[in-house]
């Protein structure tokens, strides 16, 4: 059975020390051995400076909380031809965050879920990374124009890791607007009548998937039917499925 998180972000901040909220850090340790070999998944493939970027914060922050990388590798579209034997060395994966829909093209066009397969390390998403491993992806309108536009794609064919929707960064976005409309209000909640739930989820919080079952570590809300509710406090658990 697979092991997976999914994160709004592991960091206190971006590129920032890890985030030991609702014990994450605890169950990262529980998973992965100290020493270990690591590939980081750009959500800009075609932009090699930004996969750089990032894989070397990444690597930064879990080596100040103890790690130590045998590799710690990004892919993106310079190395796509190694990841299968990228993915099969290594002891867990990290699905870089961004823009959903551009990383959710690659992943797609790669055929990445076929490589993850029969992948038995930790796979780990940060935000877009967490919103792609659904089985549907909900790539929210983020960008100028998005949603507007009447061809832009809300639900993207997902890595089907996990059935659940999360929306990332809830104190970020609360009352953030794309072209006009307000991200939560008019966006989130009308497209949730569309037969869907998406768990919003503040930076500190993650969904643990281990051993058949998946929990939901810290403060969370619940976008369905157009309602949003609380349902978790920050400190709190709830294993899934839940009404």
């Amino acid at each position: 059975m697979k092991q997976y998180i999914l994160t709004s972000s592991p960091s206190v901040a971006m590129d920032g020390a890890i985030n030991p909220a609702n014990g994450f850090l605890w169950q990262v340790q529980q998973i992965v051995p100290r020493r270990s070999r690591c590939v980081f998944v750009s959500s800009n493939p075609d932009v090699p400076s930004y996969g750089n970027h990032c894989t070397v914060c990444m690597a930064q922050a879990f080596e100040e909380v103890g790690f130590e990388f045998v590799a710690f590798d990004c892919l993106d579209r310079r190395n796509i031809h190694e990841a299968q034997k990228l993915i099969n060395a290594s002891d867990w994966i990290i699905l870089g965050g961004g823009h959903v829909p551009t990383m959710n093209a690659f992943l797609n066009e790669v055929g990445f879920a076929d490589m993850l397969a029969d992948y038995d390390g930790l796979i780990m998403g940060i935000s877009a990374g967490s919103m792609n491993m659904a089985r549907v992806a909900y790539s929210q309108p983020e960008e100028p124009g998005e949603a507007i536009d009447p061809n832009y794609k809300r639900f993207l064919p997902g890595l089907g890791i996990t059935d659940v929707q999360i929306l990332p960064h809830y104190y970020m976005c609360k009352d953030g607007e794309v072209d006009g409309f307000l991200i939560y209000e008019e966006l989130a909640m009308p497209d949730s009548r569309k037969g869907y739930r998406f768990y919003v989820f503040p930076d500190g919080t993650y969904l643990l998937g281990k051993n058949g079952t998946e929990t939901i570590f810290g403060e969370f809300y619940i976008i369905e039917n157009g309602v949003m509710r609380k349902i978790c406090e920050d400190g709190q658990s709830i294993e899934l499925p839940f009404i």
